[in-house]
């Protein structure tokens, strides 16, 4: 019974031994995937990479834009899940917020949450912003692109390893640009 127990024991503490040294990698694999991901960029893209912000009427988003991708972005609506095509691209590449193009995610970043939505579990540095939203009386975190404030989707903390992220996007509000494009 005592080396039974014994190896019980031994059993426990060799799990919590190699999930602390999953955790303590998990940070560092992130870090490098942020720091890595203009890799994911077509050599010739052409996209500009400036955050300066943009001021543009609505009138000129709306005549650019299809109706439910500026009803995402500009008028933070939500679309049906599991209707993007985005939630089954699996080539390496980068997503763009649909209005102005900016580089928000990597392929790298990307996984299937199974809400329907395309998710992600970390976002390219800077290129985000963030604010509480209470739409549903319930406080969430929205978050929309730093360079024409278009609502892009919802941050939560139910992701996988190494972030715990969710960053869950409404795919009319992306669009795909493949590496080898």
């Amino acid at each position: 019974m005592n080396r039974r127990r014994w190896l019980l024991h031994l059993g426990a503490l060799g799990a919590l031994v190699w999930r602390g040294a999953q955790a303590a990698d998990a940070p560092d694999s992130a870090a490098a995937i942020r720091a890595g991901w203009q890799q994911y960029l077509p050599a010739n893209h052409g996209l500009s990479l400036d955050l300066t912000p943009i001021k543009r009427p609505l009138a000129e988003w709306r005549a650019e834009l299809p109706g439910d991708s500026y009803a995402v972005l500009f008028e933070e609506d939500t679309e049906p899940p599991g209707t993007s095509g985005l939630n089954h691209e699996k080539r390496p590449g980068v997503f763009l917020c649909r209005a102005c193009q900016l580089p928000l995610f990597t392929s790298a970043m990307k996984y299937d949450s199974g809400t329907g939505w395309p998710s992600f579990f970390s976002s390219i540095p800077g290129h985000l912003g963030t604010k509480r939203d209470f739409k549903i009386f319930i406080p969430r975190t929205e978050y929309h692109c730093v360079r024409c404030g278009g609502h892009q989707g919802h941050l939560f903390d139910d992701g996988p390893a190494p972030t715990r992220e969710r960053w869950c996007n409404n795919g009319v509000a992306l669009r795909f640009l493949p590496r080898d494009a």
